[in-house]
């Protein structure tokens, strides 16, 4: 079994990643191309970009940061090994060479990867960059001070499990190599053909032992990206950067820099931040947001407005809505009442409450519908647009509840649109026409997350979602499914309890593949396969709709992260 960190600390990877990333999309974003209010449109070098945030950059150190493909302002400051493709759609979703010459060269079972820096890497002072600072920005991650990214490194190198970091254990991690200067090696417990997609995690930034200041690293990390941090203000509520001189675009392929300085101001409430960009007065005409969505209700004063419609980027996260069953609690014991709640659902009610077709896509299939993780399209249980009560009826009965049955959905108070009151009272009517009566229990954020993840108070219905580390089927699935990752004295997120063997080993199976082409359509095999025991019901993948100030150019939205990639706007 994995160890419980890897399990335990992962809803940092839905919160944080949604709020730095924003995840990837199955189809291409619809407004890509930015519109200028006049005049030239190509990119220029020169200005300053303004980001407008509700929540603050807080850890600031690359060791505390959980992203995805790296985050977005993060990744200004903090380059990796490898790192995301900053294009449009699905071309954005593939990993790419960033401070190494290739996304890693693994040995014949893919538990030896190996890594080579490119020739000229400097950091803001001009200091050379070398393997020696990739080993030690990944050990200091491990130091407990320093806590908070991503875990997979403690689960994947060898001997890693029980190591405290560089202040307490000298002696590193001997499951990282640097043989010279510009090669690292890394050794792992299993095979993980998916370990590239690791690398783009902050924690594979090179951090320089001799500028480390431990827990005030974040106040000024040293920069290995075309951006310097000259302010940080209130933990990362108030940031300013501006340029790395030293940094060479000829050692980046991906990162445009357009802008000579970034001004990120965070701690907004979101109806303000949409009102600063429609309007585009002063700096906010060369603003962005990276966290902000646009609710039902601004979405709807937008699209009347033929300008504002225009500065809408558009984009999708690979992200899940769904009804989790709990097997172990009755009547959810019995597979033929899960399959009478899939036939139930009426997934236009479900797409409606969580703010329509423009905010919200129904789903089918537990993998998110884009081809990175493996999306093989399916519907087990067809409902139609709005359900199919008369085959709900059938099964009830067959499971001996002729004149229906009773049930309490669990969900969450909080107005998100997701796990929300009006996502479960859509469930609530559309079973009601089936002959199941719905009784709904509503929890504060805070109780509701700690029952559904604790399994001695899970329920046995209730509202839930999943988001991706990267865009693979591998950190889909696994966490949900694998047997081995449920967690009995901590957070599990194995919501169904499922522990089969024949899964289990087909995770593994899976994860030896270095050809990500050829596991994406085993993970969505293996999807289908785990449908069949209907533990879910999916409901709806979100869609992201985000305003974009009048002289923002060079709008990016790749199928990785589905927000506007900031490394890739010019605002002159």
């Amino acid at each position: 079994m994995r160890q419980p960190s890897l399990t335990a600390r992962r809803v940092a990877a839905v919160s944080v990643s949604l709020v730095l990333a924003a995840g990837a999309a199955a189809c291409g974003p619809e407004d890509n191309d930015a519109k200028s209010s006049g005049g030239d449109s190509t990119p220029h070098k020169g200005g300053t970009l303004t980001v407008l945030n509700s929540n603050p950059q807080q850890d600031f150190d690359p060791a505390r940061l959980y992203t995805s493909g790296g985050g977005n302002v993060p990744s200004l400051v903090f380059r990796t090994l490898t790192t995301r493709n900053r294009e449009n759609g699905a071309a954005g979703a593939k990993v790419v060479p960033d401070l190494a010459t290739d996304t890693g060269r693994p040995d014949k079972d893919a538990t030896v990867w190996t890594y080579t820096l490119k020739k000229g890497l400097k950091y803001e002072d001009g200091t050379a960059i070398t393997s020696a600072d990739i080993k030690y920005g990944i050990e200091r991650s491990f130091a407990p001070e320093l806590s908070g990214g991503a875990p997979y490194l403690r689960d994947w190198l060898v001997g890693a499990s029980d190591y405290q970091g560089p202040y307490k254990d000298k002696k590193g991690l001997a499951a990282i190599e640097t043989p010279d200067e510009r090669t690292i090696v890394f050794h792992l417990n299993k095979p993980e053909g998916e370990f590239p997609y690791l690398a783009t995690q902050t924690q594979f930034t090179p951090v320089p032992k001799a500028k480390d200041t431990g827990t005030k690293y974040e106040e000024h990390p040293v920069s290995s990206g075309p951006y310097k941090v000259v302010t940080n203000q209130n933990d990362g509520e108030h940031l300013v950067l501006e340029r790395n001189t030293y940094w060479s675009a000829s050692t980046d392929a991906e990162r445009k820099a357009y802008p000579d300085r970034i001004d990120v101001k965070s701690g907004l409430d979101s109806s303000v931040i949409n009102q600063r960009l429609s309007a585009s007065q002063g700096a906010d005409a060369a603003a962005v947001t990276t966290d902000t969505n646009l609710g039902p209700a601004e979405l709807a004063k937008v699209t009347g407005d033929k300008e504002l419609a225009s500065r809408v980027g558009t984009g999708h996260f690979g992200y899940t809505n769904y009804i989790a069953f709990n097997p172990k609690v009755k009547p959810f014991d019995d597979v033929k009442v899960r399959q009478a709640i899939s036939y139930a659902i009426d997934r236009s009610s479900v797409v409606n409450a969580a703010g329509g077709s423009a905010l919200a896509e129904s789903a089918t299939t537990f993998l998110p519908n884009q081809k990175s993780f493996g999306y093989e399209p399916y519907d087990l249980f067809p409902a139609g647009a709005t359900g199919n009560a008369t085959k709900a009826k059938e099964l009830l009965k067959e499971a001996g509840h002729p004149n229906g049955l009773t049930v309490t959905l669990t969900h969450s108070n909080a107005k998100d649109f997701e796990t929300s009151p009006e996502i479960a009272t859509a469930i609530q009517d559309a079973l009601k026409k089936a002959g199941i009566t719905v009784r709904l229990q509503g929890l504060e954020e805070n109780d509701y997350s700690d029952t559904i993840h604790s399994v001695k108070t899970e329920p046995g219905f209730f509202l839930a979602h999943w988001g991706a580390d990267w865009p693979s089927g591998g950190p889909f699935l696994a966490p949900i499914f694998d047997g081995r990752q449920i967690v009995k004295d901590g957070a599990n997120f194995n919501t169904g309890l499922l522990d089969d063997k024949s899964v289990n080993a087909e995770i593994d199976a899976i994860n030896k593949l270095t050809d990500l082409a050829a596991a994406a359509k085993r993970w969505g095999a293996l999807d289908k396969k785990i449908g069949e025991q209907a533990l879910t019901v999916p409901l709806f993948h979100p869609v992201y709709k985000r305003l974009y100030g009048k002289d923002i150019k060079n709008v990016v939205i790749s199928d990785w992260t589905g927000v506007l990639d900031i490394s890739q706007v010019a605002v002159k």
